[in-house]
C-alpha cells in the first residue's frame, strides 16, 4: 500500500460515492477531445453522437452485469448519454 492512499498503486477501487479522479480527469479529456475534432471538421457531430451512443449502449451493457456486483457503478451510461446531448445541441435544425 502507498503513503499517499493512491488507489491505481493499491488496486482497490475508491469508496462507493467519492469521486473518482482517474475517471472524472478521462471523461473531460475524452469529452474535449470529441468536441475539438468536431470544431476541425475532422469528425462530424452526427458521428460524435453515434461514437457517442454507441459507447453507452456497451456500457450499459456492462452496467448491467454490474448491478449484481457490490460497489457496481451503474451511472457512467447516463453520463456518456449526457455528453451525446451536450452534441445533439450543434445539430443543424432540420
Amino acid at each position: 500500500m502507498t503513503q499517499d492512499g493512491d488507489n491505481l498503486s493499491t488496486g482497490l477501487a475508491a469508496p462507493l460515492g467519492a469521486p473518482d479522479p482517474y475517471g472524472e480527469a478521462a471523461l473531460v479529456l475524452v469529452e474535449t477531445l470529441i468536441h475539438a475534432l468536431v470544431a476541425k471538421g475532422s469528425l462530424s457531430t452526427l458521428e460524435a453522437i453515434e461514437i457517442i451512443d454507441d459507447a453507452a449502449d456497451v456500457q450499459s451493457a456492462m452496467d448491467e452485469d454490474r448491478c449484481n456486483i457490490p460497489g457496481g457503478r451503474p451511472q457512467a451510461a447516463a453520463l456518456l448519454r449526457i455528453i451525446g446531448g451536450s452534441l445533439s445541441s450543434d445539430l443543424p435544425m432540420s
